[in-house]
């Protein structure tokens, strides 16, 4: 999974952009302002709630086009200060999705330039607001199966001319939540996102801030395979065409918390993205660009609140959690 997003020349996130209607799926920035909108001011406010630290690290994951991270810039400049104390830092290894991103911010004024990282490991140190939508879900996983002789890591082998998912030789270890699993069943183990939990935690006991991710998963550990491959906007075989299609699995919010409270982190949720984004003021947010619009954006501005907060569409099975520094003030949307 890791080669087929990732690879230097031919992974799949390096070598196009994936999103928007020419591409093969479309995320929440791109389907209203109102999304980034929110996030800016969620950051704003906390930022106030945190003493104001000047200058503070405004960080994103993953910032696909950089709509997120533009609407949230033009929001967030309502509160005196916070703009020209941003210093902006942007994690991305996709050369073409970094050319997208800078187009989008070009002109938006904060506190220096922003820089690119190809990880979270060489950003600097200091006081820390970190946004990551629709990251975790792209974090390879690792698969394991319940066999006759116990369990066993799945793996991909070359069968008749293809890919094929078959069944390793080495023994492997289950977590206690698969203990009744049955001969067959599967469980995905996400040691990538249990990295990342890990060091952005040690970043937030160092420096103090807070993390929100907004993904789709479950709630609760258990077996069960999500891995799916999607190209244009249609689900497709995994093993098909290595690097031409998105490969996703639903993050285990769980596993995730269970590794940021281990490592020292205060978790916040998961809450669903319709409850969080209704605390954050949506519906306010709404009604003012339907009352500012015109019939025709009035009524975009209904479809693309109901994609994102139906329990039908977006508003349930994608859910937002929070880590901060055990000492720093509650995040908004979370109690």
């Amino acid at each position: 999974m890791a080669e087929c997003l990732g690879h230097p020349d031919h992974g799949y996130y390096i070598t196009r952009d994936p999103l928007g209607a020419a591409g093969d799926f479309v995320t929440a920035p791109e389907i209203s302002q109102m999304f980034g909108e929110l996030i800016g001011l969620w950051c704003a406010d906390l930022w106030d709630r945190m003493a104001r630290p000047d200058p503070v690290l405004l960080v994103e994951m993953g910032p696909g086009r950089g709509t997120l991270m533009a609407d949230a810039l033009r929001a967030a400049a309502a509160l005196p200060g916070f703009r020209d104390a941003i210093r902006l830092h942007l994690v991305e290894t996709s050369p073409v999705l970094r050319a997208r991103q800078a187009e989008a911010l070009a002109g938006l004024e904060t506190g220096a330039a922003p820089v690119w990282h190809d990880d979270i490991g060489t950003v600097p140190g200091g006081p820390l607001l970190l946004i990551a939508n629709e990251l975790l879900d792209a974090l390879p996983v690792r698969q394991i199966l319940r066999t006759a002789a116990g369990w066993r890591e799945r793996m991909v082998a070359v069968a008749d001319g293809g890919l094929a998912f078959v069944p390793g030789a080495a023994p492997v270890e289950a977590p206690a939540f698969a203990a009744d699993a049955p001969i067959g069943g599967l469980v995905e183990l996400r040691p990538a996102a249990d990295e990342v939990a890990a060091a952005v935690t040690a970043r937030l006991l160092r420096h103090g801030g807070a993390a929100l991710f907004i993904d789709y998963g479950h709630l609760e550990s258990a077996p069960g395979e999500t891995l799916q491959a999607v190209r244009s906007h249609v689900y497709a075989d995994p093993l098909t065409d290595p690097g031409e299609a998105d490969l996703t699995a639903h993050v285990d919010f769980a596993a995730f918390a269970r590794t940021a409270r281990a490592a020292g982190a205060a978790v916040h949720g998961p809450v669903a993205q319709a409850e969080f984004l209704a605390a954050l003021g949506i519906g306010a947010r709404a009604e003012a660009l339907s009352r500012a619009s015109g019939p025709k954006r009035a009524g975009e501005v209904d479809a693309a609140l109901d994609r994102l907060c139906s329990p039908a569409r977006m508003g349930r099975l994608f859910k937002a959690m929070a880590l901060a520094a055990p000492d720093g003030p509650v995040p908004a949307g979370f109690g």
